[in-house]
C-alpha cells in the first residue's frame, strides 16, 4: 500500500526543508516497521508550491520531497489542497496524510491519525488543537471562532465537531473520491462539511502544536478577513448539505414569531373591537408568515436540488474511480 504526505506550501522556503526531513524521519517508527503500518511499503511525500516568489520548490526538492507541484500564481489554499488530492489518487496512493508545511505540527503524530484510517474504522482523521494536549501560544480569539464555528456546525449536521479548521488529517482513497470541493480560499471547514454530508465517518484525535510566537500566517491577512472567507464557504456548504435546517428552521421561526403577533392582536381585538391601535402588528405578523411560507418554499425546492446534486455527485464519483483506477 502507498502512503502520500501532503504538504501545502507558500513561500516557505525557511522551514519546508526541515518539515521534509522530519516525516523522512518518522518513516523509521515501530509503526511503519512492525505495527499496523507494515502494510504500507511505500511512503512518499508531495509538496504542493502554491505559487511561491522564493526556493519553496528548489529547496523542497533538494531535501527530498518525492513529487513538487507548483502553481504559477498562488491560487490559494483549498486549490492547492485539490491539487495534491488530485495527484495523490494519480499516484495511486491508498492514503494520504494533509500538514501544514511550516512545522508546527509533530510529524510523529501521523501514525495517531493515520492508524483509524488503515484499519478501516473510520473515513478521515482530522488532529484536535483543543482535546487533552490544547495547542500552545494559540490566539485566543483564534481558538473561541474555532469553537463557536465547531458548535453551530455540529448543530446544523447533527454531529459532533472537535476542530474544524485543522489541516493536519489523514484521509483514505475512497474519501479522496467522494470528495467533491469548490472552495478556494481554505478547504478545511468545507471537507468535513462535505464529508459529514456524504455520510463518510469522521474522527479527531488530539495533537500537540505549539504555535510559533513570531509567526505570521501566509494565508490570514486579518481575522476579520478569515472569518469573512469562511463564513462564505460553511454557509453555502452547510445550505447545500442541510437544506431543510439552513431554510427550515428559519421559515418555522418566522411563521412562529406570526402567530405570536396575531395572537396578541386577536387577544387586544377582542377586548376592544378597535383595529386601529394594534394595526402594527397585523403588519408585522403579516410579513413574517410571508417570510416564513417563502423560506419554506425554499427549503423544499433546495432539498429537491440537493437530490440532483447527490445523483451529479455519485456519476462524479465513479468518474473519478474509473479516472484513477489503480493499476498495481
Amino acid at each position: 500500500m502507498k502512503l502520500i504526505v501532503n504538504i501545502p506550501a507558500y513561500n516557505e522556503e525557511e522551514r519546508i526543508g526541515q518539515t521534509i526531513k522530519r516525516i523522512k524521519e518518522s518513516f523509521e517508527q515501530e509503526f511503519y516497521l512492525t505495527g499496523k503500518g507494515k502494510s504500507i511499503d511505500q511512503k512518499l511525500i508531495q509538496v504542493i508550491d502554491d505559487g511561491s516568489s522564493d526556493r519553496t520548490s528548489e529547496n523542497a526538492y533538494a531535501a527530498g520531497a518525492d513529487f513538487v507541484i507548483k502553481h504559477l500564481t498562488n491560487r490559494r489554499l483549498g486549490v492547492a489542497f485539490r491539487t495534491g488530492a488530485e495527484n495523490a489518487l494519480k499516484e495511486g496512493a491508498d492514503f494520504m496524510v494533509n500538514i501544514d508545511a511550516d512545522g508546527q505540527f509533530d510529524p510523529l503524530d501521523i501514525p495517531k491519525l493515520l492508524e483509524p484510517v488503515l484499519i478501516g474504522e473510520v473515513d478521515m482523521v482530522i488532529a484536535n488543537r483543543f482535546g487533552s494536549e490544547e495547542a500552545e501560544n494559540i490566539p485566543l480569539i483564534k481558538k473561541q471562532l474555532n469553537r463557536l464555528a465547531a458548535a453551530l456546525i455540529g448543530f446544523f449536521l447533527d454531529y459532533k465537531i472537535d476542530d474544524l479548521t485543522c489541516g493536519f488529517r489523514a484521509h483514505s482513497r475512497e474519501t479522496l473520491l467522494r470528495l467533491n470541493l469548490s472552495g478556494v480560499f481554505t478547504y478545511t471547514q468545507e471537507t468535513i462539511i462535505d464529508a459529514i454530508g456524504k455520510n463518510l465517518k469522521l474522527k479527531w484525535i488530539p495533537v500537540k502544536v505549539t504555535y510559533f510566537a513570531d509567526r505570521k500566517s501566509k494565508m490570514v491577512k486579518s481575522i476579520w478577513g478569515f472569518v469573512k472567507n469562511s463564513s462564505k464557504i460553511i454557509l453555502k456548504a452547510v445550505r447545500d448539505v442541510r437544506p431543510l435546517k439552513f431554510f427550515g428552521w428559519p421559515g418555522l421561526t418566522f411563521i412562529f414569531i406570526s402567530f405570536v403577533g396575531f395572537s396578541y392582536f386577536f387577544f387586544n381585538y377582542f377586548h376592544s373591537f378597535k383595529i386601529t391601535p394594534y394595526l402594527n402588528y397585523i403588519i408585522f405578523s403579516s410579513i413574517s408568515l410571508l417570510l416564513g411560507i417563502q423560506l419554506l418554499v425554499f427549503a423544499l425546492i433546495a432539498d429537491m436540488i440537493k437530490t440532483n446534486r447527490q445523483i451529479t455527485e455519485n456519476l462524479a464519483y465513479q468518474e473519478k474511480k474509473a479516472k484513477y483506477e489503480k493499476t498495481n
